[in-house]
C-alpha cells in the first residue's frame, strides 16, 4: 500500500528528528583539547551529618544573606565546608546512591554533601557552571573569598523543579589563584540521590547546552500537557455529544491522566509529608492510567472487541494503583515497583496491539502500534533513570513518546473521519442522481417564480408611483387648473404651484434612486434639489448633518415619506416663518436617529394654532415610518421640527 508506506516513512523520519533532538539536548559539553573527559571538572567530596535544626539554620542563613548581603556567609564552622584537606576525598561523578527499600525515608537525619571544585586562572572569557541533573534537596553554590565563604547560588525557590531543571550558573572572573567553589547538596540520611557530573567552561557554550536541555526537559512536557489538555477537552465535548464513540472519552481520560502526571510542573508541592506522599502517588499512578487509556484506545480500532484483554489490563492497573497507595507496604520501594509493573503491563498490551496490527493490516492500527512500541522503549529508559540503574545523567523521555502516541491517535481519528466521509459519499451517490433531476425541475420552477415576482414588484412600484403622482402632483395641478380657469389664481401663485409640483416630481424621482439605506445620502440629494430655491427665497441653509448608521428598512416608499416631510418643513419656513436662516441637523442617539429643521423666524403659539391638514399629514407620514414627529415653537424665537426614526424597525 503506497499510502501506508509513505506514512510509515514520515513517522520514522519524525521519530528520527525527535531522537536527534533528544541526543543533542542530553549531550554534555565537551572538554577542551588539553583536558581529558574524565578530568574536565575534577571534584572532591566531604560529608557532614546534620540534624533538622542544622538544615533549617543553613537555609535561613542563605536567605538572610540574599536579603542583607555581605562579604561572607554568617554561619558557625560546623555548618560550613570543612577547612581541613583531610576531610576531602576524590569522587567519581556521577555520584548515585541506590534507592532504599522503603517507600519513605525518615526526615529526622540529613547529610550535607560538599563537592569542591577549582577553576583555574588564565582564561579571560566568561565562565559558567553547568550541572545537568540533581536529585537532592535545594542546591547551593559557595565561593571562597578572603573573608570566608560567600554564596553564588541559593536554589531554594526552585527546589521543587530542581530534579527536572538543569543548573546553570555564570561565574565571576577568576584572579591569579583561580576560583574555589563548593556545591552544597543536602539529602535525607540514607536516601536515594543523583549528582551528575559538573561542567565548567565558556559561558556561551554551556548556555546553549543548558537552554537545549531546559527546552527538552521542561518545555516539551509542559507543551505536550497543555496541548493534550486542549485536545482532551475537545474530545470530551465530542464524547458527551456522541456517547457511543468511546474513543473520544478514552482520549479525554488519557489527556486528564497525563495532566495529573505532570502536575509538578504547574502546582506547588504540598507542605505536609502525608500530602506529599499522596501527591506523588497520584502523579506516579496516573502514568499507568495513561498507558491503559492508550491501549484501550488502540484496541478500539481493531476489527473485534477483545473484552477479556481489556478487563485484564484494567484490573492490573487498578491493582497497581491501589497497592502503591501510601497506606501499606512501606518496606518496599513502591515507585520503582509501580513503574516496573506498569512497564510489564504496557509491554504485554503493546505486543497484542502489534500482533493485531500485523494480522489485520490496518494502517491506523500499525501507526499506533509503532508509537506504542516507541513508548514502551522510552518507558524502560525512564524506569532505569528513575531507579538509578543506568543513564543517571539523562532526563525522562516519556513526553517524546506521548507526543508520538498523540500524533498516531490523531492520525487514526483522521483516518476514521475520512473513512466515514467516503462512506457517506458512497451512500449519497445514488441520491445525488435523483437530486440532480429534481434540481433541474426546481430551477425551472424558480425561474418562473422569479419572473412572476419581478413582474409583481414592477406592478406594485408602478402603482405606488401612480398613487403618489395622483395624490400629490395630480391633485396640485388639477387644483391650479381649476383656479386658473375661474380666474382666482394670480400668475405668481400659479408659478409657485408649478414650482411645488416640480419639486414634488423630483422627490418622487429621487426616492427611486438606490441610496443603500443611507439617510445622509438621501438628505444630501434633497439639499441639492432645493438649494437654489431656498437661496432664491432669501434663506441661508446651515448644514449640520453628521454620519448616521444605515437604516435597513429604508426602501424607496419610506425614502419618499422622509423627503416629503423635510420638503413640507422647508416649504413652511419659506412661506410662513419669515426667517433668514434655516438649519438642518442630524444626530444618532443609539436606538434612533433624529432629523431637525430649525429656523429663526417668527414662530407661533402651539396652544392657539389649529392643526391643519398639512400637520396631520406629516404626523401620519412619521407614523408610517415607525417614528415620531415633534414641533416646538415660541413666538419670536423660531420653530423646530424634530423627526425621530428607529434604527431597527419592527416589521
Amino acid at each position: 500500500m503506497p499510502a501506508l508506506s509513505a506514512l510509515l516513512r514520515w513517522v520514522l523520519t519524525a521519530l528520527l528528528v525527535v531522537a536527534c533532538t533528544v541526543a543533542q539536548a542530553q549531550r554534555l559539553p565537551q572538554p577542551t583539547a588539553d583536558v581529558s573527559a574524565d578530568e574536565a571538572t575534577p571534584a572532591s567530596l566531604a560529608t557532614s551529618a546534620w540534624t533538622r535544626a542544622d538544615l533549617d539554620a543553613w537555609w535561613s542563613a542563605l536567605r538572610r544573606h540574599a536579603v542583607r548581603g555581605g562579604d561572607r556567609l554568617d554561619l558557625p564552622a560546623a555548618l560550613l565546608p570543612p577547612a581541613s584537606d583531610s576531610a576531602w576525598r576524590p569522587v567519581v561523578l556521577p555520584d548515585v546512591r541506590d534507592r532504599p527499600g522503603a517507600a519513605r525515608v525518615t526526615q529526622e537525619g540529613f547529610e550535607m554533601r560538599w563537592y569542591r571544585l577549582h577553576v583555574a586562572a588564565g582564561d579571560e572569557q566568561p565562565m559558567a557552571l553547568y550541572i545537568p541533573r540533581l536529585v537532592t534537596l535545594s542546591a547551593a553554590v559557595l565561593m571562597r573569598t578572603e573573608s570566608g565563604w560567600t554564596p553564588l547560588l541559593d536554589n531554594q525557590r526552585s527546589e521543587r523543579e530542581q530534579w527536572v531543571q538543569p543548573l546553570w550558573l555564570p561565574l565571576p572572573g577568576a584572579d591569579q589563584r583561580g576560583l574555589d567553589l563548593v556545591v552544597a547538596l543536602p539529602v535525607p540520611a540514607g536516601s536515594y540521590h543523583v549528582v551528575s557530573r559538573f561542567w565548567v567552561g565558556p559561558r556561551d557554550v554551556l548556555e546553549k547546552r543548558w537552554a537545549w536541555r531546559v527546552r527538552a526537559q521542561n518545555g516539551l512536557p509542559q507543551a505536550v500537557s497543555l496541548t493534550l489538555l486542549v485536545l482532551g477537552a475537545f474530545a470530551l465535548m465530542l464524547w458527551l455529544r456522541r456517547p457511543e464513540e468511546a474513543i473520544y472519552g478514552l482520549f479525554a481520560l488519557g489527556a486528564a491522566a497525563w495532566m495529573v502526571r505532570n502536575l509538578h510542573y504547574y502546582v506547588t508541592l504540598p507542605s505536609t509529608p502525608v500530602a506529599q506522599d499522596w501527591f506523588w502517588w497520584a502523579t506516579h499512578a496516573s502514568m499507568a492510567w495513561v498507558m491503559l487509556t492508550a491501549l484501550l484506545y488502540a484496541l478500539r480500532f481493531a476489527r473485534g472487541r477483545r473484552r477479556g484483554l481489556e478487563w485484564l489490563l484494567t484490573i492490573n492497573v487498578v491493582l497497581v494503583s491501589v497497592i502503591s497507595m501510601p497506606l501499606w507496604l512501606r518496606q518496599w520501594d513502591m515507585v520503582v515497583l509501580q513503574y516496573a509493573v506498569t512497564a510489564v503491563v504496557a509491554a504485554v498490551g503493546t505486543a497484542w496491539v502489534t500482533w493485531l496490527a500485523w494480522r489485520e493490516d490496518r494502517p491506523e492500527l500499525r501507526v499506533m502500534a509503532l508509537a506504542l512500541n516507541l513508548g514502551v522503549a522510552l518507558g524502560v529508559h525512564d524506569l532505569a533513570v528513575l531507579a538509578g540503574w543506568a543513564w543517571q545523567e539523562q532526563f525522562f523521555l516519556m513526553p517524546f513518546a506521548t507526543l508520538a502516541v498523540m500524533l498516531s491517535f490523531l492520525y487514526a481519528v483522521q483516518r476514521r473521519y475520512v473513512g466515514a466521509v467516503e462512506q457517506v459519499k458512497a451512500e449519497n451517490s445514488q441520491l445525488q442522481e435523483d437530486l440532480d433531476e429534481q434540481v433541474s425541475v426546481m430551477q425551472a420552477q424558480n425561474a418562473q417564480l422569479r419572473e412572476v415576482e419581478r413582474q409583481q414588484a414592477l406592478l406594485l412600484e408602478r402603482q405606488r408611483i401612480m398613487a403618489d403622482m395622483h395624490d400629490g402632483l395630480g391633485s396640485a395641478l388639477l387644483s391650479a387648473l381649476v383656479a386658473m380657469e375661474q380666474g382666482s389664481m394670480s400668475h405668481e401663485q400659479c408659478v409657485e404651484v408649478l414650482r411645488e409640483c416640480v419639486d414634488d416630481l423630483r422627490l418622487v424621482i429621487d426616492s427611486l434612486e438606490p441610496v443603500g439605506h443611507d439617510l445622509v445620502s438621501l438628505l444630501a440629494t434633497m439639499r441639492y434639489r432645493l438649494g437654489k430655491r431656498l437661496q432664491t427665497g432669501g434663506l441661508k441653509l446651515d448644514w449640520d448633518v453628521q454620519d448616521l448608521p444605515t437604516l435597513p428598512w429604508l426602501e424607496p416608499p419610506d425614502a419618499l415619506h422622509v423627503l416629503r416631510l423635510m420638503q413640507e418643513a422647508l416649504n413652511n419656513v419659506l412661506k410662513h416663518a419669515r426667517a433668514s436662516r434655516v438649519r438642518m441637523v442630524t444626530r444618532h442617539h443609539g436606538s434612533y436617529v433624529e432629523i431637525r429643521v430649525e429656523d429663526d423666524g417668527a414662530g407661533f403659539d402651539l396652544q392657539t394654532i389649529q392643526h391643519g391638514r398639512g400637520l396631520k399629514s406629516q404626523i401620519k407620514r412619521a407614523q408610517r415610518l415607525g417614528g415620531k414627529l415633534r414641533i416646538d415653537s415660541t413666538p419670536g424665537h423660531g420653530t423646530r421640527l424634530s423627526l425621530r426614526l428607529p434604527v431597527e424597525r419592527k416589521t
